[in-house]
Parts: structure tokens; C-alpha cells; sequence
């Protein structure tokens, strides 16, 4: 019972209900007023026509005469006499105000109580003095216009039932739907993917259904692109694992000669550096997906970290032939993480420079615009396609694209870049360089609001 009260349905029914029942009530009480000052309404204008017609009837002395003569009961009849005295048997209902105003020459028409009882009163001067005067309880009035009340309620309760009917048709329309797109839901959660979501019903379920194939299809793109990725990193880690395995298991069985020892020593260096390469890159994405990942956000000069990242590279790019140059004009004040910047610059600058052929230029250029400083890293090298460009950030997409082509690294880089620069409260995009390679441009802004959202 008590999950049945907390569903959509339930709530839905018991709200038209509780709605419904409001609105019966308030229309049966104004409904039921209406009829009864309706009721006095018509009963002081049939009071008035028979009071109009007996009083033009001449002169009327007698009270039993006028009894013949009236309409209705003869208790709701009375005659004021000309020194004011009041006979006949409806004189218990006559007042004081409509003594004197008959005796003044007056008509009186009112709804007044007397002697504790609500009643309607029509008095008329006669021609021969004195006046005469019909009146009506207001019970009897009500009491004549309760079949009208009794109807009214009956069409009411009617009514009421109607709309109970109609809100748990209303709420079936809604729910059902939504159960659909639940049970949907629930597969998709469960892992199944292409799982049809036809809601129906109201257009916000609709758009919600619209909603969670979109999830659906966006779950199934990001599965694909994360299969795809653990498939090149297993390749990638496949290819030193055989290598480390190989040389090791020639070592055990003593089958590598004395003379190259030193040589196999080194390849397991270098296939042991890579393997670490790709631990730390995958390290550093998580890291970056994490909540204590932290930033110390203070002022720094990023020109002074262009020079030092040219000046750190010498060691790579000035045996490969490479022309590499800082390109900074003035000083180039952020407020950000020195640290992080740094590692920012040091992983574009080597992708830059594993892709730069002899004699290529590499180029770290830093310039002020209004309201941000902008860091580019540009190459000479092979640079990219329009399509490149667009999933240049997209983990492993270069790398597969271009695997045993160009140099290539573990396909990380640039999606660890990006990311990085996202938490710096900065914007990393992809271009084309005036030196005909690939340009990567970094905007931080001046201010050091971006980034504080981004503390750890």
C-alpha cells in the first residue's frame, strides 16, 4: 500500500481528488446560496405583484373579503388600519417601519427580521386609508428551493465522481509512459546499449525519452572510443612486456653473448622507460578526473616558464637538429599554478618536437591580450587535417590515426594537456601554424577567478 501512495499514479489520483472535492464543496455552498437568494428574490417579486394587484383592486375593508382575494396563505396576510393598529393573522410579521411607512402613503419592500424571523415583506397604501400588507417566512422560501439544492448536489457528486474518473485517466496517461522510459532507463544502467525508448504520452516525457536515447547513444560513442583505447594501450604495452620477456628469459637460459650484455641492457632500459610512460600518463588522468587533484594558484610570469621549457628541451632538440625558440614580448603576468603550467608546456613542447624533422623550427611563443595571456607552441612538422583538428584532444585518436607513419607517443599527451588546462581555468585549442605544422594555443585569463573554482 504504502509504495503505491508514493507513485505517480497514486499522487496524481489523490490530488485530483482532494482538487476535485475542494472545488464540489465551494460550488455546493455558493450554489446552494445562490438558489436561496434566488428563491427570496422571485418570492419578494411574486409578493409584490399580488400586493400591486389586491391593493388596486379598490377599497378593502374586510380582511376575510381580502383572504378570498389573495394568493397564498391567509396567516401571511395583514391590514394596517388607519390609526396604525395592524389586524389579520400575518400581523405578528409586520414592523414598525412598515406601519409607518404604509400610514405615510408609502410602499415598503424588504427582507427584515421580526419578532426573530427572517421574512420577506411587500406593504402598499390603499386608496381608503390604512394599507395592506403580504409577507413570507425566508424558511418557507428555502424550504420551497430545497429540490433545486438537492438536485444541485446530486449533479455536484456527479461531477466529483467524473473528475476522480478523469484524473486517474489523466494519471495513467502520465505514468504509464514514464514507467516505460524507467524500465529503459534500467537497462541502460545495467549495460545494454540501442535499448529503443518509445515513451509516448505528454511531450515532456517524450523529450525525456529523446533525452535518454541521446544518453544511449553517447554511452555506446564513449564505450566504444574507452574499448578502443584499452585495446591500443594493451597493443603499446604488449609490444616492450614481449620484448622485457624475451630478453629476459635469453638471459636465464644463458644465450646472450658477454659482448652484448651492455647492448641488452640498454633495450631493456629504454622498452622498461616506455612501459613507465604509459603507467605515468594513465596515472595522470585519473589524477586530473579526481577530486584531490590540487592547484596552487599564485602570481608568476609565464614568460620566465617559455625560457625555461626551451632552455630545459635543449637536451632533445639541438642533437635532433631542431631549431627551437622562446618568442615572448615583455612580461606575461597569470595568476595560475607554476607547477602545472610548466607541465602543461613540457608535454606539448614534446609532442612538438617528436614530430619535428631536422632542421625544422619549434617555436614557444607568449603574448599579452586584452584580458589574457596567450601561450602558442608551434612546429614545422607534418601538422594536421581539418578532421585532426577536431579530435586532436580525443584520447589515442592521433596515435591510431597515425601509428607507423610519424613518430608517435603513447596517445595521452594532448588529452592530459587539455585537461590540464581546463582545471587552470584555461582554454587549450588546435591549429595550423605559420611555420606549416601544428599550432597549439593556450588562453589564460588575467585574472585569477578561473582558476580558484579549480582548487583542490
Amino acid at each position: 500500500m504504502k509504495h503505491w501512495l508514493r507513485s505517480l499514479y497514486a499522487r496524481v489520483t489523490l490530488v485530483t481528488a482532494a482538487v476535485a472535492a475542494v472545488a464540489t464543496l465551494v460550488a455546493g455552498l455558493v450554489g446552494a446560496q445562490l438558489i436561496r437568494s434566488a428563491a427570496v428574490d422571485q418570492a419578494r417579486v411574486s409578493l409584490a405583484r399580488q400586493a400591486q394587484a389586491l391593493s388596486a383592486s379598490g377599497s378593502v375593508t374586510d380582511l376575510a373579503s381580502l383572504r378570498e382575494l389573495a394568493v397564498g396563505e391567509s396567516g401571511r396576510i395583514a391590514l394596517v388600519q388607519a390609526d396604525g393598529s395592524v389586524t389579520g393573522a400575518g400581523r405578528r410579521f409586520v414592523s414598525q417601519a412598515a406601519v409607518n411607512k404604509v400610514l405615510a402613503k408609502q410602499s415598503f419592500s424588504e427582507t427584515e427580521t421580526v419578532s426573530g424571523t427572517p421574512v420577506v415583506v411587500e406593504a402598499r397604501p390603499l386608496a381608503s386609508g390604512g394599507g395592506l400588507v403580504l409577507v413570507e417566512p425566508v424558511s418557507a422560501v428555502n424550504q420551497a428551493a430545497g429540490p433545486l439544492v438537492t438536485r444541485l448536489l446530486w449533479a455536484l457528486a456527479l461531477g466529483f465522481a467524473c473528475a476522480v474518473i478523469g484524473g486517474a485517466l489523466v494519471a495513467r496517461w502520465v505514468a504509464k509512459p514514464l514507467v516505460r522510459v524507467a524500465a529503459a532507463a534500467r537497462r541502460l544502467a545495467g549495460g545494454e546499449r540501442g535499448v529503443a525508448v518509445d515513451g509516448g504520452g505528454p511531450t515532456e516525457v517524450t523529450q525525456v525519452s529523446r533525452a535518454l536515447e541521446a544518453l544511449d547513444a553517447s554511452l555506446a560513442a564513449s564505450e566504444g572510443r574507452q574499448r578502443e583505447f584499452l585495446l591500443s594501450v594493451s597493443h603499446e604495452m604488449r609490444t616492450p612486456l614481449t620484448a622485457l620477456r624475451g630478453y629476459a628469459e635469453a638471459l636465464a637460459d644463458g644465450v646472450i653473448p658477454a659482448e652484448d650484455v651492455r647492448r641488452v641492457g640498454k633495450t631493456l632500459g629504454a622498452e622498461t622507460e616506455r612501459l613507465d610512460h604509459f603507467v605515468r600518463d594513465l596515472l595522470e588522468l585519473a589524477r586530473l578526473e579526481a577530486d584531490d587533484f590540487r592547484l596552487d594558484f599564485q602570481s608568476v610570469d609565464a614568460a620566465e616558464i617559455l625560457t625555461a621549457v626551451v632552455t630545459a628541451w635543449r637536451g632533445v632538440w639541438e642533437p635532433a637538429g631542431v631549431a627551437a625558440r622562446a618568442d615572448v614580448m615583455g612580461p606575461l603576468v597569470v595568476v595560475t599554478d607554476a607547477r602545472r603550467l610548466r607541465q602543461l608546456l613540457d608535454g606539448l613542447v614534446e609532442n612538438a618536437l617528436r614530430v619535428a624533422p631536422t632542421g625544422a623550427p619549434v617555436v614557444v611563443a607568449g603574448r599579452s591580450e586584452p584580458g589574457a595571456v596567450v601561450i602558442e607552441v608551434r612546429d614545422g612538422g607534418p601538422g594536421l587535417s581539418d578532421d585532426d583538428l577536431a579530435h586532436a584532444f580525443v584520447r589515442g585518436a592521433l596515435r591510431a590515426r597515425y601509428a607507423g607513419e610519424r613518430p608517435v607517443g603513447t596517445g595521452l599527451g594532448l588529452s592530459i594537456a587539455h585537461r590540464l588546462a581546463g582545471r587552470l581555468g584555461a582554454a587549450l585549442t588546435a591549429g595550423r601554424a605559420p611555420e606549416g605544422g601544428a599550432c597549439f594555443s593556450l588562453r589564460l585569463p588575467v585574472a585569477g577567478e578561473a582558476g580558484s573554482g579549480a582548487r583542490g
